[in-house]
């Protein structure tokens, strides 16, 4: 439709039509015959004319609901305004994909793209127009459940895969190209920060802290063209973000050039009276709407107090027309005033949704995701020997994660029964519940294994360990877990631990009595089969952390890129006590940002620089060689760190600027260049310009953030460079 005609529509819609186009309902509400409201729906308030006049559907999926929901819609609606179809597609729709965590652990953007683009394929010809995805907060705390919707602990990688990502879902031409959806950024913004890791908590952070590190990932999704941007939970400076006119107007709208559509989480609005800015609905309404929120997720603040509060002059009607132009674009971006059922098509879910073609691409990105943590050789493993399989996962399809609300455990494959496929015989035992211990469980368990030759022992959380609302003190594993690992630690016999999670796990009780510890995370619907092409060398494991394991749950937050301190006991050796450590604990995380083993070696050496001083316009080039020195194909990711020694606020210890995943055959070496730019070195500053300054600064380039060949630069800004 012309800007004119949506104008012109604007301009017909009477007040109610207008509000109710900033509702958003879950499919409940949608009867199967005409509409009707019923039982604990109508005890909420909702009245068929809202729902006639709403402007979004929340869950809606399958072709052919979503056809009836829309039919009965442009029935009923006046205007025959289309309505949004929206839901959470996180990692993958009906094919599931390893969790973002886990696909943030593959260092491949153009991957993660992959999978977001098949997502998008199989989510909209089910009906769906917008997916609520991606997550990019920066996560340092995995007591925190939502870790695993986020790509890790640093800045740069999230904003490269939340582009990724976004560029995934929405193509190049979304509104003709029907098998894509429309991109909803979350939780705008800080949300990673809550304290203690506690789910929905406060967030306390200063403007310049949320400036470098929190909020670059979203302003990278919104310069890659994302639709939507989703509100947080949390507070911001004090002000809940439903609330927050300073993020939302001032920084998404002013700074960002952000011209989309602003949707609240599930409740947002009506929970500022809770937290304490509003103190009914009205106030609440009010605050969201001059703050910048234009659709209300499943409150009905909206549409029981806009009205009057624009008929007493509290709010002007041009603040809503606003809010409705945004959702009218929206649905006009996606083209649904021509084709409201937009891509929606019971042909082509049949033939594309949980397709071949789609769960081998889920293969290939578990294969990339899984992390070697610990390996003295016995991987990969010999399947002619007698093995064993234990452990609440060993035969369980619980592979998929929180989020996966479409995929089905019970049509993934399990560990045993891929063991099985692929002709390896295996003896399984479960040895435990996930959560309980049983005798019975652990005779078995203990009988197979004095039966092997080698133990296969998969443990972890279930899937609602972890996710929205699945905060945890103690992030070990169960204790029945690790009881069933001290039993059969005694047997001698040499165990490989799976491990299957949604975040880091505090590991000081397993990685000593395993002799290999794969990190799995939930691997998705081809997860079990790109677990055993690990296992049995069919695949080299090449996934790298992007989010650190603590050694103790007290160090939390631990992560690779803190500030360094006045008393830093790195640099004061030869000081016992008064530098800044635990008593009782290393500093270090167990596994640092970018670790992971391989069944090769890589040797990395010949660090050189083009030029050891640069000016604002000039660039160094700086290379180095990789080798690999193993005996199997592998791929390894090269990473560069700078630290800038001296500025204005202190800076991080080191920072990841560039990274490459290379692949090299047994003896071949090759060298990796990267570019070094005066935007490389940017900060913000305590007057929050964003800029560079003269300095030295450390160079760092290795197979991990703990790991590096170091060297240094100096650069001479004329007179500092703003962004």
């Amino acid at each position: 439709m012309e800007e004119s005609k949506l104008r012109e529509l604007l301009q017909t819609m009477s007040l109610n039509e207008k509000i109710g186009q900033l509702v958003q309902l879950a499919s409940d509400f949608y009867s199967d015959t005409n509409g009707a409201i019923t039982g604990p729906m109508a005890e909420m308030g909702v009245t068929d004319e809202l729902v006639t006049n709403s402007g979004s559907v929340l869950g809606a999926t399958g072709t052919r609901n979503v056809k009836k929901i829309i039919d009965s819609q442009l029935k009923n609606n006046r205007l025959h305004i289309p309505l949004l179809v929206m839901a959470d597609v996180i990692h993958g729709y009906k094919t599931i994909f390893p969790i973002p965590l886990a696909i943030g652990c593959t260092w491949n953007p153009g991957l993660a793209e992959k999978t977001a683009e098949i997502a998008a394929h199989e989510a909209a010809v089910s009906g769906i127009h917008v997916v609520f995805a991606p997550m990019v907060d920066l996560v340092r705390d995995p007591r925190w459940g939502r870790v695993m919707e986020s790509t890790g602990e640093d800045p740069y990688l999230n904003s490269v895969f939340a582009a990724a990502f976004v560029h995934g879902f929405q193509g190049d031409n979304l509104k003709d190209d029907l098998n894509r959806t429309a991109a909803c950024v979350k939780h705008f913004a800080g949300y990673g920060a809550v304290e203690g890791g506690r789910e929905y908590n406060t967030v306390d952070l200063s403007e310049l802290r949320m400036r470098q590190e929190y909020l670059p990932a979203y302003q990278a999704a919104v310069d890659a063209g994302c639709k939507v941007v989703m509100t947080s939970f949390n507070t911001v400076d004090g002000i809940p973000s439903s609330a927050n006119q300073w993020l939302l107007r001032k920084v998404l709208r002013e700074e960002w050039n952000f011209d989309g559509t602003v949707i609240s989480d599930w409740g947002a609005v009506r929970e500022l009276i809770p937290h304490g800015v509003a103190e009914n609905e009205k106030e609440a309404a009010r605050k969201a709407l001059i703050a910048g929120v234009d659709i209300e997720m499943m409150t009905l603040c909206y549409p029981n107090t806009l009205c009057q509060l624009i008929e007493s002059g509290e709010i002007k009607e041009s603040t809503l027309d606003q809010a409705v132009w945004n959702v009218l674009k929206l649905k006009n971006d996606l083209g649904l005033f021509e084709n409201p059922y937009r891509g929606a098509d019971e042909a082509q879910e049949q033939k594309f949704v949980y397709c071949h073609a789609h769960r081998e691409w889920a293969r290939r990105a578990a294969e990339e995701s899984c992390v070697l943590l610990k390996n003295n050789g016995i991987l990969p493993i010999n399947s002619s020997k007698k093995l064993a399989l234990i452990g609440p996962f060993a035969d369980h399809g619980d592979l998929l994660g929180a989020w996966s609300w479409q995929g089905d455990p019970k049509r993934t494959e399990t560990l045993t029964e891929v063991f099985s496929a692929e002709g390896i015989n295996v003896l399984t035992a479960k040895g435990c519940e996930i959560a309980e211990s049983k005798s019975k469980l652990l005779r078995e368990a203990i009988q197979k294994a004095e039966e092997s030759e080698l133990i296969l022992l998969a443990l972890g959380e279930s899937s609602e360990m972890s996710g929205e609302a699945a905060s945890r003190t103690k992030i070990t594993l169960p204790e029945c877990q690790l009881e069933l690992l001290r039993l059969l630690k005694p047997l001698n016999k040499p165990i490989v631990i799976i491990l299957f999670n949604g975040r880091p796990l505090e590991l000081s009780e397993v990685i000593d009595d395993a002799d290999a510890v794969l990190e799995a995370w939930y691997p998705g619907s081809e997860g079990a089969r790109a677990i055993v092409r690990l296992l049995t060398g069919k695949v080299n494991p090449s996934g790298k952390l992007t989010m650190s394991f603590p050694q103790s749950v007290g160090q939390i937050p631990v992560y690779y890129n803190a500030n360094n301190t006045g008393r830093p006991e790195s640099e004061n050796k030869d000081e016992k006590k008064y530098v800044s450590k635990y008593i009782d604990c290393a500093n270090d995380a167990r596994f640092p940002f970018g670790f992971g083993l391989s069944y090769t070696s890589f040797e990395i050496n010949n660090l050189r620089m083009s030029k050891k001083s640069i000016t604002v316009n000039e660039e160094i080039r700086v290379s180095i060689d990789v080798k690999n020195t193993g005996d199997a194909a592998g791929a390894e990711v090269v990473q560069l760190y700078i630290r800038d020694i001296a500025g204005d606020v202190v800076r991080p210890l080191k920072e990841l600027k560039s990274f490459r995943k290379i692949y090299l055959q047994p003896g071949e070496q090759q060298t990796v260049a990267f570019q070094i730019t005066e935007r490389m070195l940017r900060y913000w500053h305590p007057d929050l310009r964003f800029k560079s300054d003269t300095g030295t600064f450390n160079l760092m380039i290795g197979q991990d953030s703990a790991h590096t060949l170091n060297d240094s630069f100096y650069f001479r800004a004329t007179g500092g460079m703003d962004a």
